[in-house]
Formats: C-alpha cells, structure tokens, sequence
C-alpha cells in the first residue's frame, strides 16, 4: 500500500471565472495536461457537465484507468472521486481564489492509495517524480491555458 498526495499553488494572470470555465470543461483536459492521454465522459448532470468520466493517465511506469466522479462548487473550484480503477482508492481537488482584478489562485490537490501492485512500481524517487509530475502538469497547464 503506497499513500501518494501532492498538492501544488499558481497564480494566473485571468479572472477566477475564466479559470473555473476551462477546469469544468473535462472533455477539453486532455488539451492542456499532458499527462491525461483521455478522457471520456460517461455520465453527466443537470446542468450538461461531466459528471462520471474515464480517465487514462500517464503513471510513468504505468498507463492508469480511472473511472472518476466530479462534484462542481461553480466559480470555488471541483472535487473528484475514483468510483473504479487501477488504484485502490483517489480523491483530489482543485480551488480557486481571487486575488486582485483579474489574478487568481488556483491549487491542485490529489491523495491516492496506489494499492500493492501499482505501490510496488511507485515508490521513493519514482514517487515524488510522479507526485511533481501530476500536479506540476496540472496546475502549469491551467497557468498557460488561461494566460493564452
């Protein structure tokens, strides 16, 4: 069992409402996070947002599948849930805060159980390469897609 849990903080030169636009537009995240290979939506809500998706990924030492839950707070951000998938268990998170006229914060949050077979190939170095790798991917590729 391997608990893996990474965080990471930008600040974006665009308005909070153009960063929650582009995070709650799922079927586009392959566009700017390099470590999704893709995405497909199986599910979605009231409102037409993906609410139940799969997920490949890029492990490094592994491609992961997830099937994955999203909650929508509109303008504060998303949470997820892994419902099915190559890891025991994963959560994360993204929220967003306004800073001054048209800057906001964003921070990219994950926890996972790689479970014993995934934890056996993820851990030590590989680990905290994985762990930079996710979150850097993430929250960079929001940087530069809401500044483009």
């Amino acid at each position: 069992m391997g608990i893996l849990e990474a965080s990471r903080v930008v600040e974006i030169d665009a308005p909070k409402s153009e960063c929650y636009a582009i995070i709650a537009d799922l079927p586009a995240t392959p566009e700017w996070q390099e470590s999704m290979i893709s995405l497909d939506v199986i599910e979605t809500n009231s409102e037409g947002f993906a609410s139940l998706v799969e997920i490949k990924s890029d492990g490094k030492v592994k491609e992961v599948t997830s099937l994955i839950a999203f909650e929508y707070q509109p303008e504060e951000g998303m949470s997820w849930e892994q419902k099915k998938g190559d890891m025991k268990w994963l959560k994360g998170k993204w929220i967003l805060e306004e800073l001054e006229e048209g800057r906001t914060r964003a921070t990219y949050w994950l926890k996972a159980d790689t479970g014993r077979m995934l934890g056996l190939l993820i851990k030590g170095p590989v680990q905290d390469k994985l762990k930079e790798w996710l979150t850097k991917d993430a929250a960079e590729g929001l940087k530069a897609r809401a500044e483009s």
